[in-house]
């Protein structure tokens, strides 16, 4: 988005640091990432299934030593029986445990950017205006596209209000926790489905068709052929999305699609991790077997988000 001054930059920057993309926009919680999952084209699924593109790279920039010797610090870790082999309940403990964290490192990352006075909780006021400050009174005017900002603000004040579970205005660690990452509370589950319907809905009937759902995850480019995973996503649409069969997408069949309660991604993707990496097939992993598909496992959850940090005190 152009701006037209320094100022307005300036707001641009607040706005984007204070609550990441993927937390302003509540994906899909229907696979573990946007891409499809083809390993024939590569990992782009696992890649991009928790990790953020800069993120990866981290992992990335290390030479083959050094991934050698973190991963293998990595497998230690996860095997806690100390057998010599990782268990997929091992490796499913891991992946929901470095999901925790994952979420508890970034609400601490922004916490005290928002927690002024630092009395231990952050109030709406807090947050409004350290995100948007002197733009509140001038009403966004010297924003290009001031509508967009005024609906950021409105759609953070009322994610805020469902967070804030005792209507005080203040939130505590675990209510901007949900602030954060609403897809992680049961009670925050009218909010997301209704973020990713005004996300997705283009037209604003309040519900999405098939062009809408399809447009969300792909724009073809010009003379491009259609991908066999978008025939794949139509095909779920009519056949599983929309359950009542009426060519749309209401906030009940939105609920089922990005909130699946019965659907264990963590497991999903321990699964997949030993689908892929178990070379003798009986279903546990040695180093060795995770060495040997190294590029395949430096791009997945176990990775730590790509980061590879091992620290003593990261209790399992």
């Amino acid at each position: 988005m152009l701006l037209t001054s320094l100022a307005s930059l300036c707001v641009l920057a607040a706005v984007a640091f204070a609550v990441p993309a993927q937390e302003k926009r509540i994906h899909h919680q229907a696979q573990l990432s946007d891409h499809a999952h083809d390993d024939k084209d590569g990992y782009k699924y696992d890649h991009e299934a928790f990790l953020g593109k800069e993120e990866a790279k981290t992992f990335d920039q290390l030479t083959p030593e050094e991934s050698k010797e973190k991963l293998s610090k990595i497998v230690d870790r996860i095997d806690t029986d100390k057998d010599g082999y990782v268990s997929h309940s091992e490796l499913h403990y891991w992946i929901k445990h470095r999901q925790r964290r994952y979420i508890q490192d970034n609400v601490n990352k922004h916490w005290s950017d928002y927690d002024k006075n630092q009395d231990g909780k952050i109030s709406w006021m807090e947050y409004k205006n350290t995100t948007y400050g002197y733009y509140l009174d001038e009403e966004f005017d010297d924003v290009d596209d001031k509508a967009t900002y005024k609906a950021m603000l409105t759609r953070d004040e009322r994610r805020f209000k469902m967070a804030d579970r005792d209507r005080d205005g203040i939130a505590t660690r675990e209510e901007f926790t949900a602030f954060l990452h609403p897809e992680e509370f049961d009670y925050m589950r009218d909010v997301v489905v209704q973020e990713t319907i005004e996300d997705i809905d283009k037209n604003g009937d309040g519900k999405i068709n098939l062009h809408e759902y399809i447009g969300d995850m792909y724009t073809p480019e010009d003379g491009e052929s259609e991908p066999e995973w978008v025939a794949t996503e139509k095909k779920h649409f009519a056949e599983f999305r929309d359950t009542n069969q009426d060519g749309y997408l209401d906030a009940n069949e939105v609920a089922q699609w990005v909130l699946p309660g019965e659907v264990d991604h963590a497991d999903n993707e321990a699964k997949h991790l030993i689908h892929e990496t178990d070379m003798d097939k009986d279903g546990r992993l040695t180093l060795s077997e995770l060495l040997d598909k190294m590029d395949f496992i430096r791009i997945s959850t176990i990775t730590d988000y790509g980061g590879m940090k091992v620290e003593e005190h990261d209790e399992l």
